[in-house]
């Protein structure tokens, strides 16, 4: 019954076969994952960018894993004033991925601004040559913010997977007290 069963399977990295134990083949299907993942990690996704601006290039620094974004115009604004601040590039992002965008740590205090949608999500269909990237944002005071100043970062993050919405009359889950329901402390 096993060497009917392992028959069938064949791929490269994994190779079962009948003639192995059960324990060898388990062996066998850890070690080629463990290849699969040591390859994936050895080979970075490839992000494709255009520049509509004399910006510098995008970069992704050793020390984190959020990439800069920059202002592709010098921007002045009254505070109260909302604007979309264009990022100078288009992206082609990996196949099952999208990009979030958000704020630099540093973005409100020294320019005034916050985003005006908390996160910026870009899927990857959003990847022509006129797709362009942008900071959505408003002052809460007067500010004036330098072509190539650094305003946001984003980062890429797997898609969700496929999932089906079930309406249900109850949830199976003990509730756990609302908003704040942890303390303030």
């Amino acid at each position: 019954m096993v060497e009917e069963s392992l028959a069938p399977l064949s791929c490269p990295i994994l190779r079962l076969n009948a003639e192995r134990t059960p324990e060898e083949n388990v062996r066998a299907i850890k070690n080629a994952y463990e290849r699969l993942i040591a390859m994936q990690e050895r080979q970075p996704l490839v992000i494709q960018v255009r520049y509509h601006a004399d910006i510098p290039p995008l970069e992704k620094l050793p020390q984190g894993d959020w990439i800069d974004l920059r202002a592709a115009e010098e921007v002045d604004m009254r505070a109260g004033e909302y604007r979309l601040i264009s990022l100078g590039v288009s992206m082609k992002l990996p196949e099952g991925y999208e990009a979030h965008v958000a704020p630099r740590s540093s973005t409100f205090k020294r320019w005034g601004i916050l985003m005006t949608n908390s996160v910026g999500v870009i899927d990857e269909s959003y990847c022509g040559d006129r797709d362009l990237w942008y900071f959505s944002a408003v002052a809460l005071r007067d500010t004036h913010i330098e072509k190539g100043d650094r305003i946001c970062q984003f980062r890429i993050v797997k898609k969700m997977a496929d999932v089906s919405i079930e309406p249900v009359a109850f949830l199976s889950a003990p509730d756990r007290g609302g908003i704040g329901s942890t303390g303030a402390r």
